[in-house]
């Protein structure tokens, strides 16, 4: 792991800048003790990093949780109540169930979703992370910076927030500190990204969040009480402990007495089932997103998000899942290793120890700018373009995923109805083979291994297609035959492109067997089939 830490320590201090406030949001969004968030984001990044499988991907306070958990604890008797303490004894029972899940192999289900879902989640959070900050960023909001959850209190959903947001921005009812700092900060990232990270390997050292976090801390001090300064509620809130004993009293524990009351053990499923889904997803999307494209082990991957919600209910913080915010911004800044996780989980402890009173003259509409970067990759306008291009099965599944999204920022809203299109788009084009793929010999001598994939290939297939390519062995030769394969999803010509890159490091010769003939290791198999004749 410490091979990459050249690329795994810059990727650590985007993800730590981007990690503190959503932590702080999402507490916020959960009617749970700020503090509580904190802890899952610590959890998540040294404990479940530790354990998982996966490279990049970054765990933390699960957004999509949030409107459960603020339910959860008010149905338990809310914060003044005890209702949080009995709250923390699901979280247990919940990482308890994850882990069962887990054992039982359960991951699979992952591979059940088509890669037009993922794609439209992916874009969808982009947008919602983007309008999210606007408020934050013109120093509109006095709320700490949250994750894709509308919850605010100031708010009804999306809509009415942008149109909050663009009447304020009309009406001039807006910070011009917390603007011109934002500003700045953006400008300082375009540069850096586009220009200097390009001209020194200094550049790519030291990053430009960083650089527009020191630029955003140093213009708070040089304009307090002028103009130009900002409210406290417009930077980050991260709580002060005066004593170690004060610190410590920071800690909630779980109420084991309640472990009896039958709403503990629905909210504990709840949670069990819910966070399991979207750290799945998020494997998934986190996957694709992968340059490298490395393969998450999902049922370790509930097990280590089990392992994670266990220690996180027992010391007071919130659910934990894989989030997609923390992962794409890790992919984006180059992480390669799980140290860079690991590492961001340890800034978050070290900050929330040594340095809590300089992380709050961190203006939040700095951290609106980075996160503006990191939504705006997620939801490129080429993305629509290059989806349209695939054609109306894979754009409608696409946008009936981001629409929902966009529009009420729920996230399991969005995929479940891109995944009930994109069931019905393939039931409606063609029928499911049950016999999609075919092993018909392996020569155990010369490592020889042949595949023949039937007339109708669709993403349902696409689990026990990635199981027997990683079952080949290294140094071995495939002979792949789709000569008589009449329908091929896109997600299935994904896996292909993507196995072809593993193939090249495990020594694995790929022969195409096609109706235009027999092609050695093709370059592209995305290409390769835009070309096949199309069937009748």
């Amino acid at each position: 792991m410490f091979k990459t830490i050249k690329n795994d320590l810059p990727a650590s201090i985007v993800v730590f800048f981007v990690a503190l406030p959503l932590c702080l949001g999402i507490a916020l969004a959960s009617g749970a003790p700020l503090f509580s968030g904190l802890i899952a984001g610590i959890v998540g990044g040294i404990v479940v990093a530790s354990i998982s499988g996966s490279s990049i991907g970054v765990s933390g306070p699960a957004a999509g949780l949030a409107a459960i958990v603020l339910a959860a604890i008010v149905t338990l008797g809310g914060l003044e109540n005890g209702g949080f303490e009995k709250f923390l004894v699901a979280v247990v029972l919940g990482g308890i169930i994850q882990i069962l899940l887990g054992l039982a192999r359960a991951g699979i289900i992952a591979y059940f979703f088509p890669s037009s879902v993922i794609k439209g989640m992916l874009t969808g959070i982009g947008i919602i992370i983007i309008l999210k900050q606007i408020p934050y960023f013109f120093g509109m909001d006095k709320n700490p910076t949250g994750d894709f959850s509308f919850l605010q209190v100031e708010w009804d959903n999306l809509i009415s927030g942008l149109l909050n947001s663009l009447n304020a921005l009309l009406s001039g009812n807006i910070s011009v500190g917390a603007t011109v700092v934002g500003i700045i900060a953006l400008g300082i990232l375009l540069l850096w990204s586009n220009v200097l990270a390009k001209k020194a390997k200094i550049f790519q050292l030291i990053q430009g969040p960083l650089v527009a976090v020191v630029v955003g801390i140093i213009f708070f001090l040089v304009t307090q009480g002028g103009s130009l300064g900002l409210l406290k509620e417009q930077l980050v809130s991260v709580p002060v402990p005066d004593s170690f004993d004060s610190f410590k009293g920071q800690f909630s524990f779980p109420d084991f007495s309640a472990i009896g009351d039958k709403d503990v053990w629905v909210i504990a499923f709840t949670i069990a089932i819910v966070a399991s889904l979207e750290t799945l997803l998020c494997v998934e999307a986190t996957d694709k997103l992968d340059p490298d494209k490395n393969v998450t082990p999902t049922n370790r991957e509930l097990i280590a998000q089990g392992t994670g919600n266990i220690i996180s209910g027992m010391i007071g913080g919130l659910p934990i899942t894989q989030v997609i915010v923390r992962s794409s911004a890790n992919i984006q800044s180059g992480g390669k290793s799980k140290m860079s996780a690991i590492i961001h989980g340890f800034f978050l402890l070290i900050s929330v120890i040594l340095i809590p009173t300089l992380l709050n003259k961190i203006p939040l509409s700095v951290l609106a700018a980075v996160l503006f970067i990191v939504g705006f990759k997620l939801a490129k306008p080429s993305t629509f373009a290059n989806m349209y291009k695939l054609g109306w099965k894979q754009f409608v599944p696409f946008m009936a995923t981001v629409l929902p999204m966009a529009i009420t920022g729920d996230l399991l809203l969005g995929i479940g109805l891109g995944l009930a299109v994109g069931i019905f788009v393939i039931l409606l084009k063609s029928f499911q083979n049950s016999h999609f793929l075919h092993k018909e010999g392996e020569d155990v001598n010369d490592g020889k291994v042949k595949m023949t994939l039937a007339e109708e290939v669709t993403f349902f297939n696409k689990g026990a297609i990635l199981k027997e390519l990683d079952n080949l062995p290294e140094n071995s030769s495939l002979e792949l035959d789709v000569s008589k394969t009449r329908y091929l999803d896109n997600d299935i010509i994904e896996i292909l492109e993507d196995f072809a890159h593993k193939a090249k490091e495990r020594n694995i010769n790929i022969t195409l067997v096609s109706e235009r003939g027999t092609v050695e290791n093709p370059p592209s198999y995305i290409e390769f089939f835009k070309l096949r004749p199309k069937a009748s």
